[in-house]
């Protein structure tokens, strides 16, 4: 969910390891056994790495920071089938997929962090209730986290590979309807906030931008009415931020917050090799120029930002089935063949109805199960 909750990984990824550790956050819609939304409370018993989100029907499961894919994938998959396992008990599904798909009420979870940012954006807000996502946190290269965060910025039109909705309220949006409600819609009005930022000159320079868009926040918060004590009881600088790529200093990591909810397969996949292109840039130049982008054995080119921002967009409205972004996709590293998003799985109807919707969610949430027990067998 891309409400920026303060309880994402929460502990320190920097300790000593072999190669950067990694940690995941996947959100995933909870329904019961007729596919219709249901609240998530139930799952939440306390289980390591199992919390709420700010609606009622989003169920987030994360994993502590990881030394590999072999780490990461066992206990994201032990989490989840922890949930299942609660979830079939009390006859509720989880499912994999970046919106509802069609029109549903959703509530909030009571909280005045929720409140706040529902009076500074507005009717807006209502888009954010209709995404889940996944959030990918990346441990910091010491003196090379600028270089990371501006790769990882080249990196966002990669959240096409794991694309997992086309549909927000019924009807085709964007192959990333998450994204473009996210980016183009929720957080329109409000400055510095929901899109790309363009790449970072300095650790001060991402500081100023911080602190800016925080006075930007606070200035909004101010015309509508909320004091400055309360919207400092829920937010600070780092944590009113909502941007697709961040660096978060309270945890030492970047993160990646682009990707929909997927099945966890294609979660695991996504996130190891992200890590693995960040991981070369250790003892790689990074340079920006021209429009193509590539990762090589001896350099890793991101494209200038305006070129960027094509791929991004083209990531968003087309996702795999845009050759140009297929094509750069596999410059910067990434076999996109072995991706299979569930965005074109589902797409091409003109409308979905809202028992159409229910149905596909309760198969994705059958494809959920067996991906995880595939994994756990293989």
């Amino acid at each position: 969910m891309e409400e920026h909750t303060s309880n994402g990984s929460d502990t320190t990824l920097t300790e000593k390891s072999e190669g950067l550790r990694r940690g995941i956050e996947v959100e995933y819609w909870v329904v019961d056994e007729e596919g219709r939304l249901a609240d998530a409370e139930p799952l939440v018993d306390g289980s390591e790495g199992i919390d709420r989100e700010f609606i009622e029907p989003i169920l987030e499961i994360k994993t502590s920071p990881c030394d590999s894919t072999d780490q990461t994938r066992d206990e994201l998959c032990d989490r989840i089938v922890g949930a299942l396992d609660r979830a079939e008990a009390i006859d509720l599904r989880l499912v994999p997929l970046a919106t509802p798909i069609c029109p549903e009420e959703i509530r909030d979870v009571p909280s005045d962090r929720t409140r706040i940012q529902e009076e500074i954006i507005g009717d807006s807000f209502e888009y954010i209730r209709h995404c889940a996502g996944t959030h990918i946190h990346i441990q910091q290269s010491l003196k090379r986290e600028i270089d990371q965060l501006n790769t990882l910025t080249a990196l966002d039109p990669a959240m096409a590979l794991v694309n997992s909705s086309p549909y927000f309220e019924g009807k085709p949006l964007a192959s990333g309807a998450r994204s473009e409600l996210y980016r183009s819609m929720a957080y329109d009005g409000v400055p510095n906030q929901g899109k790309l930022w363009p790449y970072c000159d300095s650790l001060d320079d991402w500081e100023r931008r911080v602190d800016s868009g925080y006075d930007a926040f606070e200035t909004a918060a101010n015309a509508v009415g909320i004091s400055r004590e309360r919207l400092e009881a829920s937010f600070d600088p780092e944590t009113s931020l909502w941007t697709p790529v961040q660096i978060r200093s309270a945890v030492e990591t970047v993160e990646w917050r682009s990707p929909d909810t997927a099945l966890p397969s294609q979660v695991i996949n996504l996130a190891d090799d992200v890590t693995s292109i960040l991981e070369h840039l250790e003892n790689t130049e990074v340079r920006i120029e021209g429009t193509e982008g590539s990762v090589t054995a001896d350099a890793i080119v991101l494209p200038e930002f305006d070129a960027l921002m094509d791929y991004v967009q083209a990531a968003i409205r087309d996702g795999l089935q845009s050759p140009m972004v297929r094509s750069y996709l596999e410059r910067m590293g990434f076999d996109v063949d072995s991706y299979r998003p569930i965005s074109h799985e589902i797409a091409g109807k003109a409308e979905v109805s809202t028992e159409e919707a229910r149905r596909i969610r309760l198969e994705y949430a059958d494809r959920l199960e067996d991906d995880v027990r595939t994994i756990k067998i293989n």
